[in-house]
């Protein structure tokens, strides 16, 4: 069994104290409200859940997932860049991830909300609307059908440490392409660099489409490519520049 490295010890125990806090805080809203990264155009959202979202999960099975993968392939990480390296590649990650997720949601809620204004409704009445599920009266079906679209982004939010992990997973696959890796439901050796690389297409893939994740939610495939492609934009930059004493790193 790998051995566990220190930082990635000490991540596993913080997530598990904030998954914890969900179930014994406020009932568990109390602390998704505080601490999950909500839509920046919502009421709800605070700057700190930036970070804080990185260290909330939805339910058992999440955590699970995510701190097996963080403690397989985090210590690997960790034992071969470091604990700097390590921790810059992993917030990093967590960044990219947010920057992509909310990058596309934007894109998705911004042509709606000015159809609503150039439609006649307020910017007060349209985020009653979405924030109450409230239809105004004198709301044209138009309008109902446009509030519709931008209603799930408006109150969307997002948890785990999964941008986080697929940074570490790209990290992993640049480090070691070769290694072997196998599904506990496909018990076949497929090397990191094809396993990984075919990981992300499905996100890709998904984000555009739509997808359920295995744990009974709705899964942030974008953020999984922002955490991907921000791990290999690193790992590339460090590689390119591993010989130059001037490192920014």
């Amino acid at each position: 069994m790998m051995r566990i490295s220190e930082t990635v010890k000490h991540l596993i125990i913080i997530n598990v104290i904030m998954f914890v806090g969900t179930l014994s805080v406020g009932g568990g809203q109390l602390f998704y409200q505080w601490f999950s990264l909500y839509f920046p155009n919502n009421e709800s959202f605070k700057p700190w859940q930036i970070v804080t979202h990185m260290f909330m999960h939805g339910n058992t099975l999440h955590l699970l997932f995510n701190m097996i993968g963080v403690w397989m392939f985090g210590s690997a990480i960790e034992f071969s860049l470091g604990k700097n390296k390590f921790l810059f590649l992993y917030f990093s990650a967590g960044l990219g991830a947010v920057l992509l997720h909310l990058g596309y949601y934007y894109f998705q809620y911004i042509p709606g909300f000015n159809a609503l204004i150039e439609s006649g409704l307020t910017n007060d009445q349209i985020i009653h609307m979405i924030s109450t599920n409230e239809v105004l009266a004198g709301t044209s079906e138009s309008q109902v059908t446009l509030l519709k679209n931008i209603f799930p982004v408006y109150n969307s939010s997002m948890v785990g440490a999964s941008g986080c992990l697929f940074g570490i997973l790209v990290a992993f696959a640049v480090l070691n392409p070769n290694a072997e890796l196998m599904l506990i439901f496909l018990p076949i050796p497929i090397k990191a660099k094809y396993f990984i690389s075919l990981y992300v297409a499905y996100d890709i893939i998904s984000g555009f489409f739509g997808g359920v994740s295995v744990f009974g939610s709705s899964v942030a495939h974008f953020a999984h490519v922002g955490g991907a492609l921000t791990g290999f934009l690193i790992m590339w930059y460090w590689r390119k520049n591993q010989f130059n004493s001037n490192r920014w790193y």
